[in-house]
């Protein structure tokens, strides 16, 4: 068995992995940020279907 291969094998599988957990979370990052934009956005309209309550609830229709 070749030593110097195997840590070579072993060296690039480390760093594959570490490659892999850093963009997972960079990507866990940006969900974190993209649910907080949505959760600003439902509160924003919770806000404004408090202030106005009327705005939204009727829809007219012409065919």
């Amino acid at each position: 068995m070749d030593i110097a291969a195997l840590s070579t094998s072993l060296s690039t599988g480390s760093i594959q992995s570490q490659v892999s957990i850093a963009v997972l979370d960079k990507t866990m990052e940006a969900n974190e940020s993209l649910g907080a934009g949505l959760v600003q956005m439902i509160d924003s309209a919770a806000m404004e279907r408090s202030v106005n309550p009327h705005i939204g609830s009727n829809l007219d229709l012409r065919i």
